[in-house]
């Protein structure tokens, strides 16, 4: 067994920059009040989710949508609030020239333009002091005989060899993946195999993103946490929760068994040390829902996934199963996932000075009427996040 009322302590998460601002779903944004107009306000907010719960000590930002005038001014306010700028993440998907892809597109001209957009992400990364690059590439085909299939890996490697090249010595690539959308017959970045692929021709600085929405439904997505972290090579997680497709829900929101057993992976192949460098991101759209709450949810709920996985009686877990005990075993695990570990998170949060219920003190704060109130006029955040 493990001492939860310390472990937590191990689990930071990094909200993003773009679940603050008015985003939603391919059909409609819905409006809220308070949202952010400028990056400088959506990191204050994130600094409310880090204040509540006290594991979300970074932000990620998004480029263009985060692009501001002086970055070292940016990285200073995210500083006086008690966080800071995680993850650098790249936008080749928004412009009219990537229509038929951004770094594998069959105009040189429109992969130049990308390229050197990945290479502005790290000159961010060197004034910010981020770590990570996050590389999400919408290319891909929708017909058959659109493209040459292979070339378009060549040109891939080709852009990810350059950007790779200018990284710094603690920098590193995130190389996420999806399996449909925007392109429906090819993604060029599928699945977890070919960004692997990538990032073993690359170095030891590129490992692999784990997207919890971009599979097929009912993949096994801890069979591919065990093989990354078998390898060295799992980066980090962009968490949400999907029903059906790439829904961008809060995580653990559709089958928190499932991230239940991805943590308990985690747990077993060592990944909450920090040592291994696998970073744990949301990566979320709030449509309908409050955006600072959904965030505090969010981490939440990641953290009592991985309190469940703490609890897993690993000595018993081995005995079950190098006997061939398989009820025995999967018991185990059962009884760790039907363990309520709430009242042991309260008892962390209090022993750090934090509320026990972080949403009931964030409602009780009054920082969402004082956004309200201040964030007038101006031009709120549409699907630039």
């Amino acid at each position: 067994m493990t001492d939860l009322t310390a472990a937590p302590a191990d689990l930071m998460i990094e909200t993003p920059s773009w679940a603050y601002g008015n985003s939603g779903t391919r059909f409609k944004v819905f409006a809220q009040q308070g949202v952010p107009r400028d990056p400088y306000e959506k990191i204050a907010d994130a600094a409310q989710v880090h204040a509540f719960t006290g594991a979300a000590p970074t932000v990620a930002l998004h480029i263009p949508w985060d692009r501001v005038d002086d970055y070292a001014a940016l990285t200073a306010h995210a500083r006086s609030l008690d966080v800071g700028i995680g993850a650098i993440n790249a936008n080749v998907f928004q412009d009219d020239d990537y229509m038929l892809g951004s770094v594998t597109n069959p105009d040189p001209r429109v992969r130049r333009k990308a390229t050197d957009h990945l290479l502005e992400c790290v000159d961010i990364m060197d004034a910010t002091g981020s770590r990570d690059l996050k590389l999400w590439f919408s290319d891909g085909t929708n017909y058959p005989g659109q493209d040459d299939i292979r070339a378009r890996q060549d040109r891939l490697a080709e852009a990810l060899e350059e950007v790779y090249a200018r990284l710094g010595g603690d920098q590193r690539i995130l190389l996420e993946y999806k399996l449909f959308e925007p392109a429906f017959y090819t993604m060029d970045v599928p699945d977890w195999g070919t960004s692997l692929v990538h990032c073993l021709a690359l170095g030891p600085k590129a490992t692999v993103c784990v997207d919890t929405g971009h599979h097929a439904p009912g993949t096994n997505i801890e069979f591919i946490v065990a093989m990354l972290l078998r390898a060295g090579r799992l980066g980090a997680f962009d968490f949400n929760s999907r029903f059906y497709a790439d829904d961008d829900l809060m995580v653990g929101a559709a089958d928190p068994f499932q991230l239940f057993r991805i943590m308990h992976e985690v747990v077993r192949g060592g990944g909450l040390d920090p040592a291994t460098g696998v970073a744990f991101m949301l990566d979320q759209c709030h449509n309908i829902e409050p955006k600072i709450q959904g965030q505090i949810r969010s981490v939440m709920n990641v953290q009592e996934a991985t309190a469940k996985a703490l609890l897993v009686d690993a000595a018993a877990l081995k005995s079950a199963q190098e006997t061939g005990d398989v009820l025995g075993a999967n018991a185990v695990l059962m009884d760790a996932y039907n363990t309520d570990v709430r009242p042991l998170l309260a008892e962390w949060r209090t022993a750090k000075g934090l509320s026990a219920d972080p949403i009931a003190a964030y409602r009780a704060s009054g920082y969402f009427e004082k956004i309200v109130a201040e964030r007038v006029g101006g031009s709120q955040a549409g699907w630039g996040a």
